[in-house]
């Protein structure tokens, strides 16, 4: 699995026009899944999320965590993040899981992080979405669980 994991002060996504998820200060996350993803892999990259200390203490260093500063989580899937373009001018998307795979494995991951206590908003799966966030810092980290 990878995620591009970007520090937000809001997010939301929009599908035909309407708002399906929307939160307030958090983390938004761009999340890709690849054929050999097991549940061990969204458990480590959940676990990893809520607990990287990219949030800013009272000294201003990025001391505490998404669970320590009471954060939501914006989760959008997005295939894309597997797409190879060494070769060409137009990306390979083989690396990406097929879709029920992919949904399989992403429903999971939101599930774990709700089980951590963290409020989780998402897109819906396979929809032409519509993302829009500000990044605070910036702070974007790319996680991959195979690397």
């Amino acid at each position: 699995m990878r995620i591009v994991l970007q520090r937000v002060t809001d997010a939301a996504v929009t599908v035909e026009g309407k708002v399906v998820g929307q939160i307030g200060h958090g983390l938004m996350l761009l999340v890709g899944v690849t054929h050999e993803d097991t549940e061990k892999d969204a458990a480590f990259l959940a676990e990893k999320a809520v607990n990287l200390r990219i949030f800013e203490d009272d000294q201003q260093k990025m001391n505490l965590s998404l669970i320590d500063v009471g954060g939501s989580i914006l989760s959008v899937s997005q295939f894309t993040l597997y797409g190879d373009c060494r070769k060409g001018r137009r990306p390979n998307f083989m690396g990406a899981a097929k879709p029920d795979h992919a949904f399989d494995l992403y429903d999971k991951f939101n599930d774990m992080l709700r089980e951590k206590g963290i409020e989780v908003k998402t897109g819906i799966f396979g929809a032409m979405m519509d993302v829009a966030f500000t990044n605070n810092g910036p702070v974007t980290l790319i996680l991959d669980s195979r690397e």
